[in-house]
This record gives C-alpha cells, sequence and structure tokens, in this order.
C-alpha cells in the first residue's frame, strides 16, 4: 500500500467511526465534543474535514440521517406512532420532528404514512433517470493532490481543483507572529465590503504610526469559529496587520499573538464567491493525503494583493492551517 493510500485511509477510517457512531445512536446526545474525540481531531478543525470528506455539514447530516430513518420507520412499523419513532430517531419532541420533517420532504408524517412516501419515492425515481449520462456525476467538481519535491528536498503539494482553481501547498515553520486587529462579531461570508471595511479601520489607525511597511507588514485575517458549527450572528472575525511585539494599542484596536509553529500554506487565486471550495479542498483533499492533521491553533489568511488591481479580481491568499504529524 503506498504511504498516500494509507495516510487518506487513516483520516477515512477516522470519519467512518463517527458516521457508524451517528448511526446506532441517533436518539443520543451527538455532541460536538464527543463525536470529534471519537475522530481524534479537535473540535474546530473535525467540523471542516467532516464536511469536506462527506460532502455536508456535520449538524446537518445528523438532522438529514434522523428524519430518513424517521421516514422509513413511518412506513416499515405502521403500528407505532409518530411520537415514538420521532424519540427513538433522536427529536426532542413531536413539534421539532414535524416541522423537520416538513422541510425535508413537504409534507407532514402523517401524509408520508398514509401514501405520501410512495408517492415521493416514485417521483423521485423518475427524476433520477432524467438526463443520465455515462458519465460518473460530479467529477468534474472533484478536486486532486500532487506531491512534488524542489531541489532542497522539501515538502510540496498542488492542489487541482479546477482548470481555474489551483494551489500549491507546502509545511513551513512560523515565527510568533503579533497582531493588531480589529473585531467583528456576525456574519461575514461572502461580503467584501466588510473587510473593506474593517481593514480600513486597521489602516487608517496605523498609518499615522507608521506601521504600514509593506512588503514586511502583512495582512491578515482570523476565523475564531467555524461557520459550519456557529449561528452567523455570533461569528468572531479578527482582520489585522502584523506589528513589533511592543506596539501599543488603544480603542477599538486590540492586539494578539499567533503561536509559533508548523503551518500548512496553501496559495490560490480566489474570486469573491470561491473561498470555501479553497477551504474544503485544503481540508478534504490534501490533509488526508499529507501525513500531517490539524493543531489547536486559529486558522488565518494571508492577502498578498489588491483584487482590484489583478486583471481577473482575484484574490491572492494563502490559507494558513496549524499542523502536526498525524
Amino acid at each position: 500500500m503506498s504511504k498516500d493510500k494509507y495516510l487518506r485511509e487513516e483520516y477515512q477510517s477516522r470519519i467512518n467511526t463517527v458516521l457508524d457512531y451517528i448511526e446506532y445512536n441517533l436518539d443520543g446526545e451527538l455532541t460536538l465534543e464527543r463525536l470529534a474525540g471519537l475522530a481524534n481531531f479537535s473540535p474546530f478543525h473535525f467540523h471542516r474535514i467532516f464536511r469536506a470528506m462527506v460532502g455536508e455539514p456535520l449538524n446537518q447530516f445528523i438532522q438529514r440521517i434522523r428524519v430518513e430513518k424517521a421516514a422509513m420507520l413511518l412506513v416499515a412499523q405502521p403500528k407505532r406512532s409518530i411520537t415514538e419513532i420521532a424519540l427513538d430517531c433522536g427529536f426532542s419532541g413531536p413539534a421539532t420532528f414535524a416541522r423537520s420533517f416538513r422541510e425535508a420532504f413537504g409534507m407532514s408524517a402523517s401524509q408520508w404514512r398514509s401514501g405520501g412516501g410512495a408517492a415521493y419515492r416514485k417521483e423521485r425515481k423518475s427524476k433520477s433517470k432524467i438526463g443520465k449520462t455515462d458519465g460518473k456525476p460530479g467529477k468534474a467538481a472533484e478536486s486532486s493532490t500532487y506531491y512534488i519535491a524542489d531541489e532542497f528536498n522539501n515538502q510540496k503539494w498542488k492542489i487541482m481543483i479546477s482548470n481555474k482553481i489551483k494551489a500549491k501547498v507546502e509545511v513551513r515553520e512560523f515565527p510568533e507572529m503579533h497582531v493588531a486587529y480589529v473585531r467583528h462579531v456576525g456574519p461575514y461570508q461572502g461580503n467584501e465590503k466588510l473587510f473593506e471595511e474593517l481593514f480600513g479601520k486597521v489602516m487608517k489607525w496605523a498609518g499615522p504610526r507608521g506601521l504600514l511597511q509593506f512588503p514586511k507588514t502583512m495582512m491578515l485575517s482570523v476565523y475564531h469559529d467555524n461557520p459550519d458549527v456557529t449561528d452567523d450572528e455570533k461569528l468572531r472575525l479578527t482582520v489585522g496587520i502584523t506589528v513589533p511585539e511592543d506596539t501599543e494599542v488603544e480603542g477599538e484596536v486590540g492586539k494578539m499573538a499567533l503561536p509559533a509553529g508548523k503551518y500548512a500554506v496553501a496559495r490560490f487565486e480566489l474570486l469573491s464567491d470561491e473561498y470555501q471550495e479553497a477551504w474544503d479542498a485544503v481540508y478534504g483533499q490534501w490533509l488526508p493525503d499529507s501525513g500531517y492533521q490539524p493543531a489547536d491553533s486559529p486558522c488565518f489568511e494571508l492577502y498578498h494583493n489588491d483584487p482590484k488591481q489583478h486583471p481577473e479580481g482575484k484574490h491572492i491568499v494563502d490559507i494558513c492551517i496549524p499542523v502536526k504529524p498525524l
């Protein structure tokens, strides 16, 4: 067995352990901490790995499996009450189950049991035949990783998501970095204007203090929460620049230290709506083949250009993930 295959199988084995546990414990408390512990990943990174490898966020997966099992039991066990089936599938009560079931299937559980389920399955089967081709679905969206070695025998990889999205990845040591920042709590994904405003505040503060010394000064964003886990209104985003350790801050400008250590650094050129695909490729494609797993430090993005000056409007960005040996 090749090393790459062994490493990927190790990741898959950990995720499979979680999938098996969820399936046989749907009526239990499927907490993030417990499931991450079963996979031997930190809770923060576990969610990203799960989403990238399984194809949907953890909570969404659990909810889907619960409601789909309930749909099966409603038909297979017609003498059992709907409430009993709902509780056995892990729903907290009839109201929660009723809402989830209608969202999933467009009908009530009683309608499903009385014949709606059969009609639903027949319609899905009919639709699945429309437009079917001999090709394998989803291939165009898959990514691949290639290992390359330079003349100094450093570890480097290439990620190919599509003809338009590519990346080079390397693992390197970062020194401790001190960051002057402003922080935002709330939704931020895809909001370029928000990032511009936050960076504008930092630059307005840093400029008169002589702290903008490009290219020595680095611009970055630190993500403290995972959007797959944390409600949008509670997401914490830190936007800032690197500064000398003895820099004094005040008001809404704070200062934090990013720990020294080993980081996977993936260089992308992205449009604003391609960030999630890039993150998923690093977590779902590169990590399982790399021999590394995420360490318990924040992830961040380093920015290298003004996308308005790029001929294609692209962001040149490093996705930086702290790592340790698998």
